[in-house]
């Protein structure tokens, strides 16, 4: 079984280890210009050697080097700006333990010049407040010294520890750059772990959960964020819209299903006019069929998109049977200046989507006005438009006529007025041919525009 490395671990470890890998080359290269300094001991015996890990600092090697190296009488010039530059002082002492200027050495500096030999060629040592570093020279004009640097000591205990040990100051530099890693790892993911607790509030049926994006700055988890959230909100208007749906649907068929009762109770009461409420309850009967079938036809597909549809000769049709019933009342025009327009896609469900629109535009257009219905090719799509001349609708409910129920005008009378279904299946068929549909108003009166792909079929 494969162990799930968690994605924060894996940033943190990652972030460390490139940390550990520059610590180390930065040591390896300090450590290699170290090397380069030479070292007063070596010259003495006439080979170089590498300086250990008691070595004085580079400031230190270099005063040495120039003691050891500088005329005679540049000498005390060099003592006199150590001591100013550096708050050091120095010491020269030759084989018979006396200061190369004539000065009186302190009982330490002495003591630790004595101890200075071929074997012992560098001393450091901490004595109260001094620090004192002991190393052996070799001039020309004088032979073998015994410098003597006398420097305070720091007052951080920590400070001298971690100056004179590589692998404590490694071990500190890791803990550090652990620490940061850690907190820039931390970062990084928490706002991966505010998407994944959104995620499961989703699940748990939280739809309300958001995700706060910045303001300021954009990166890819501001990014995910808001593609959660708009997720979310789409989820939220599904299911909303779903349980609008099956409220509607619930009154829709409770309302007929209420009428039919009072028609039998009549019917029961009355036995004289139970052939008028038989009556009621066949037309009631005939309205529940007709909205149930309207019903399937808005939540099912056809799987049958292989026919060839001529839309010149079915929108013809379509507006030829409109004005037989229309008769003198309103006048439907229908033009094109192509002779064909083909497309493939089920033919049964076109022309119920074509004809309810034409349908609800003759059902709001005033009596002796007239209805355009247009066919024209743009590109690789068919644009159909349907124009009446009625009252139009509100600009904030035209996206929300093709919703399922959803009607302008909610106090009108059901007995005269449709189910609220028929804009919304055109437009689910429409939906099924890869087509779009929209509406707008062209005071006075509502034009509505479908764009079918020449390729239905294709599209779906």
């Amino acid at each position: 079984m494969r162990l799930a490395i968690p994605l924060f671990l894996r940033i943190f470890l990652g972030f460390w280890l490139v940390t550990i890998v520059v610590l180390g080359s930065a040591i390896v290269a300090g450590n290699y210009l170290d090397a380069l300094v030479p070292d007063n001991g070596s010259l003495i015996e006439g080979k170089r050697r590498t300086p250990g890990p008691e070595g004085p600092p580079r400031v230190f090697v270099r005063l040495l080097y120039e003691l050891q190296n500088a005329p005679r009488e540049q000498v005390p010039q060099i003592i006199q700006a150590a001591q100013s530059k550096h708050k050091v002082e120095v010491y020269l002492i030759d084989p018979e333990g006396k200061d190369l200027l004539q000065r009186a050495l302190p009982p330490p500096a002495a003591s630790i010049a004595a101890e200075l030999d071929r074997d012992r060629r560098r001393i450091f040592q901490r004595r109260g407040a001094k620090q004192y570093l002991g190393h052996l020279l070799y001039r020309a004009d004088t032979g073998p010294l015994r410098s003597v640097l006398v420097l305070p000591a720091p007052r951080i205990p920590l400070v001298t520890v971690l100056g004179s040990n590589v692998w404590l100051r490694a071990a500190l530099a890791l803990l550090v750059s652990g620490l940061l890693c850690y907190a820039v790892s931390r970062l990084l993911t928490r706002r991966l772990a505010a998407l994944r607790q959104a995620a499961r509030r989703l699940a748990e049926g939280d739809l309300g959960t958001r995700i706060h994006v910045r303001a300021s700055g954009r990166d890819e988890t501001d990014d995910l964020a808001r593609d959660l959230n708009h997720m979310a909100e789409l989820l939220q208007e599904r299911i909303n819209a779903q349980k609008t749906l099956l409220a509607n649907v619930s009154h829709e068929l409770r309302s007929p299903l209420a009428r039919m009762q009072v028609a039998l109770a009549l019917a029961e009461q009355k036995p004289e006019g139970a052939p008028a409420q038989l009556a009621r309850i066949a037309r009631e009967a005939q309205r529940l069929e007709s909205l149930v079938g309207e019903l399937l036809d808005s939540q099912t597909a056809s799987p049958d998109l292989e026919q060839h549809i001529d839309l010149v000769v079915l929108l013809e049709e379509l507006c030829g049977d409109a004005r037989f019933e229309a008769g003198e009342k309103r006048h439907i025009v229908f033009h094109t200046d192509l002779a064909e327009a083909l497309v493939t896609g089920n033919g049964s469900q076109l022309r119920k989507a074509f004809d309810n629109v034409l349908r609800n535009a003759c059902h709001y257009s005033p009596p002796h006005s007239t209805i355009t219905v247009s066919l024209q090719q743009n590109d690789a799509a068919y644009t159909i438009t349907v124009a009446d001349q009625g009252p139009g609708v509100p600009e904030s409910d035209l996206a929300r006529i093709f919703e399922p129920f959803y009607r302008v005008d909610t106090a009108r009378d059901r007995q005269t007025g449709g189910h609220g279904l028929g804009l919304s299946i055109t437009k689910q068929a429409l939906l099924r041919h890869g087509a779009g549909i929209r509406a707008r108003n062209t005071h006075p009166g509502l034009a509505v525009q479908i764009t079918l792909p020449t390729g239905a079929a294709d599209a779906a």
